[in-house]
């Protein structure tokens, strides 16, 4: 039987992980968003319907650890890059895809100057060549 608090915890751990609000989880999964409030709070148990959501779209979440918290989060494969690394590789790329000239310098063409990465309290770290 599943634990409604033990649940309601690897909830927000795999939200955690993917930097997702309980609003923007919903949505991703199309559930109601109340639905999430319920779960997190330990009020209702998951739906058979709401689990195969949740594993089929996010594919590193492997159903025995979302339903008995045995066994591994994130799915054993998963690429090593930290969440914000990746992250930020799939929003450049969507930037790329959207930019209408296609600036960006072909690979090879140019040289590094610097890299600047900023973290959400307001700090950065810059390396230079």
């Amino acid at each position: 039987m599943i634990n409604n608090v033990d649940f309601g915890e690897r909830l927000t751990r795999i939200m955690s992980f993917y930097q997702l609000s309980a609003s923007a989880f919903a949505d991703k999964i199309q559930v109601p968003r109340s639905s999430i409030s319920h779960l997190l709070s330990g009020r209702n148990r998951p739906s058979l319907d709401f689990v195969l959501k949740v594993v089929k779209e996010f594919k590193e979440v492997e159903l025995y650890w979302l339903l008995n918290g045995k066994g591994s989060f994130p799915a054993k494969g998963t690429p090593a890059l930290p969440k914000d690394v990746s992250q930020a590789t799939s929003q450049a790329a969507s930037l790329a895809d959207a930019s209408p000239a296609n600036t960006f310098p072909k690979p090879g063409s140019e040289e590094i100057e610097r890299i600047v990465i900023f973290y959400k309290n307001g700090t950065f770290k810059e390396y230079l060549k």
